[in-house]
């Protein structure tokens, strides 16, 4: 009997086959606690609301933080404009994920681990649409001493859909709907939580 794999499944396999998703790993990201979502502004003045629902994470002991978005896993809560979002602006046929790195201090991580609070301007790289780029994000990690440490975003960080690509796609999506416009600029926002490893 032949077996196939989904474009999910084969993201899966590679991400628990990359040699950083190992025992290495210090904190394991939450993913039914965690979110990364994204602001989509339509004819200048409408904001909605999206997110991802498949996110894939980890922090290791020297303080390297790794997270995959499953970008087939993007949710807007209307099913043809997912539908859209995948075919016509991500691609997710040629670029099933992206994947944001960074490197964080380690006593900043240890700090946050013991029950404290951490702010941090954290330069992060972004691999997206088959580009990559560095941003820098506002972070405050929040720990309980033995438990879960929370890191998310101080405030939004604005992406520029053109240096990743996505401007022909978003005018794809403007066309489709029949819109007078939608904003290269996308607000976004994070809220990770990640548990002890092991």
């Amino acid at each position: 009997m032949r077996h196939t794999l989904t474009t999910r499944g084969l993201l899966f396999l590679c991400v628990l086959l990359l040699p950083w998703a190992s025992a290495h790993a210090q904190w394991e990201l939450d993913a039914q606690r965690s979110s990364i979502n994204f602001v989509s502004i339509k004819n200048d003045a409408i904001g909605e609301l999206h997110s991802f629902g498949s996110l894939l994470g980890f922090i290791s002991a020297d303080g390297g933080v790794q997270v995959s978005v499953d970008l087939n896993s993007v949710q807007t809560l209307i099913d043809i404009r997912n539908e859209r979002m995948r075919e016509l602006l991500f691609e997710t046929v040629k670029f099933p994920t992206a994947t944001v790195t960074a490197q964080i201090e380690p006593a900043l991580l240890a700090a946050a681990a013991e029950g404290g609070t951490v702010s941090a301007e954290v330069p992060v790289r972004l691999s997206l649409h088959g580009l990559e780029g560095k941003l820098t994000v506002p972070l405050v990690a929040v720990g309980e001493q033995g438990g879960p440490l929370q890191v998310f975003s101080a405030r939004p960080v604005l992406l520029n859909a053109a240096d990743f690509g996505l401007a022909a796609g978003i005018e794809a999506l403007r066309e489709i709907a029949g819109l007078r416009a939608i904003s290269n600029a996308i607000p976004i926002t994070v809220h990770l939580v990640f548990s002890p490893a092991g």
